[in-house]
């Protein structure tokens, strides 16, 4: 027996050859000749690309911090309240089958996992710790901690000296003790993984800041910030069983498929930074990586914690952030112990500045920003769920905000506002008719994609939204046209080889949807009018749009008349007829794996009435 069949067809206005001056042309591809083939040209798989930062969190852990279990809806309504966003529910097992492939997936967890979308700013919500505080204060269970900064019983403060050579590559440096801390295997790996995500997030790749983690009953202070000529720097770096030189280090992580994305941070410039305890013993070459000596490990109890950086506001802010989140695993929790920076002028710093600040709003401010009617006091307490600790002051119009260190976000009375307006519930915000005038009208192109829409639809094929971004063998190699030709915007570093280019057809992402959904009772009829990207050299950015229309029918027959005829109804409500004077369809040569492949010219343009 036969197996199903597609049929498909893309419509696009371009540029006609020179006798054929002010025409356009449409193209209406024939379908394949077997399941099997058509899911060879496919190929599935890949995630979307996301512009906030998404942590990840075991779900029987997540529930065991919050004392209570949840459904996944509850929990996703929990997030939206909070102003996050459940993205995925996962394990480690199905992503490495979705990236890698079956194979590579034997032997990983089946634990699930919460993937949630956190704001770019929110640093405190990056790990389980700041998660579970910050819904806990939220759901009013508990009070938002009092960070403190503290000075040894002995008066012994950890001392960090900054030379003046530092000041060519690397001239900050922030530093803190977490005294009496204890690990387990969750809490380590959350402590790995927030310095991760803040390497990636402020610290910008590591070239703001860098974060080291050392055990230090290991080292002994004071410690020295300095740079050298990288001939003269050697040392055992972290999980490396031998010595080696600066250079033969850049070398050695050339290759290394996370550490060579930092290199060209320090690799042309004459001297590297490095750090020494009081016995010469390297603690880290920033910001590349630590020295073995002082890696911590499960039984590790005092924590030194240095951040070189080129930008201080920054380091001061990640400083805080670390020692915040984890300070709740001290023998004294959310005590911090202060370490003294020395800078070559002989100035002297204590960090971490763990400092609460305070800001005056009016209520009425709020509310009018908002769009609600509250009392002051009640503001108070929406903001205090925030971990905004507020009350009214005694004019009974103003409230007064303390802004803690973990909230670094908070720059302006504004920033206080949106976070009333969370607390309240953007759902809870009555809609109302802007009180200012204005005139709004619809892109004539908007406007006809819109009315395609809803009669296509009516012709019965369901729509898709695909990516705007695959993958180079998406638009080339798996439909059998040269990459050469495709015309198509590259991306400059692709996170991932389903993401390298922008789409310049849309037959690639309806094909992954038919393969996606195989198990959806035939025919399949989809369709979807968005844009594509070429590149235009007339243009300033390089690139023009265009929207394109794409239909698919997929069935165990053919079923291509089905195709032909929503053509034609599309044709007809353009008011485009076919023959000499509107539009023809001409044979043409085609994809291999296609029986029927034909050019549609229209010769008559389409009026923007």
């Amino acid at each position: 027996m036969p197996g199903p069949h597609c049929a498909c067809a893309w419509w696009t206005s371009v540029t006609q050859p020179a006798n054929q001056a002010g025409a356009r042309h449409f193209s209406t591809n024939g379908h394949f000749s077997t399941e099997h083939r058509l899911l060879k040209l496919l190929g599935v798989g890949g995630v979307p690309g996301r512009a906030m930062p998404t942590v990840s969190v075991k779900r029987d852990l997540l529930y065991q911090a919050l004392g209570r279990t949840y459904t996944d809806d509850e929990f996703d309504e929990l997030c939206f309240e909070f102003g996050l966003e459940l993205d995925e529910i996962t394990s480690e097992r199905e992503i490495l089958s979705r990236e890698k492939g079956d194979g590579k997936a034997d032997g990983a967890s089946d634990v699930v996992l919460f993937k949630i979308d956190v704001p770019a700013n929110r640093y405190d919500l990056l790990c389980l710790e700041g998660l579970v505080r910050g819904l806990q204060v939220f759901k009013e269970r508990i009070d938002a901690p009092r960070y403190k900064r503290i000075t040894p019983a002995d008066k012994q403060l950890q001392r960090l000296f900054i030379t003046e050579e530092t000041s060519a590559v690397r001239p900050h440096a922030v530093a803190a003790v977490l005294r009496n801390i204890t690990f387990t295997p969750e809490r380590y790996e959350s402590f790995i993984d927030l310095q991760e995500k803040l390497h990636q997030n402020i610290c910008r790749r590591r070239a703001l800041v860098a974060i080291g983690t050392h055990d230090l009953d290991t080292i002994s202070g004071p410690f020295i910030y300095t740079a050298k000529p990288p001939a003269d720097i050697k040392f055992k770096p972290l999980n490396q069983s031998k010595e080696y030189t600066a250079p033969e280090l850049m070398a050695h992580y050339r290759t290394d498929s996370h550490l060579k994305h930092f290199l060209h941070i320090i690799e042309d410039k004459p001297v590297y930074p490095i750090i020494y305890d009081s016995n010469g013993i390297v603690l880290s070459m920033p910001p590349i990586i630590n020295g073995d000596h002082t890696k911590i490990n499960l039984k590790t109890r005092n924590v030194f914690i240095e951040c070189t950086a080129t930008d201080l506001t920054k380091a001061k802010i990640v400083l805080d952030i670390l020692v915040t989140m984890f300070s709740e695993y001290c023998d004294e929790p959310f005590t911090v112990e202060e370490a003294e920076v020395i800078y070559p002028d002989g100035k002297s710093c204590f960090y971490p500045e763990l400092a609460y600040w305070k800001e005056t709003i009016l209520a009425d401010k709020i509310n009018r920003k908002v769009g609600i009617r509250e009392t002051p006091s009640n503001l108070a307490k929406l903001l205090t769920r925030m971990c905004l600790k507020s009350e009214v002051l005694e004019d009974g119009e103003q409230i007064g905000v303390e802004i803690p260190p973990t909230r670094a976000d908070i720059i302006h009375a504004c920033d206080i506002v949106e976070d009333a307006a969370v607390a309240y519930g953007f759902n809870n915000i009555a809609m109302v008719i802007p009180k200012t005038y204005t005139i709004a009208n619809q892109l004539p192109l908007n406007k006809l994609t819109e009315l395609l829409r809803q009669d296509v639809a009516a012709a019965g094929f369901t729509e898709a939204l695909t990516f705007a971004l695959c993958s180079i063998d998406d638009i080339a190699d798996k439909l059998g046209v040269p990459v050469t030709s495709t015309n198509a915007v590259h991306i400059a570093n692709p996170k991932t080889a389903e993401f390298q280019v922008a789409r310049t057809t849309l037959l690639p992402g309806l094909l992954k949807t038919i393969a996606a959904n195989r198990k959806m009772p035939l025919p399949l009829k989809l369709f979807e009018i968005s844009d594509v990207v070429k590149k235009d050299g007339s243009r300033d950015v390089g690139a023009r749009n265009h929207r394109h229309l794409c239909a698919v029918y997929y069935n165990k027959n053919p079923g291509f008349e089905v195709i032909h005829g929503l053509l034609d109804r599309v044709m007809q409500l353009v008011s485009v007829s076919a023959g000499e004077k509107g539009y023809r369809i001409k044979a043409a040569e085609g994809n291999p794996f296609l029986r029927m492949h034909f050019i549609v010219f229209l010769l008559t343009p389409i009026s923007r009435a």
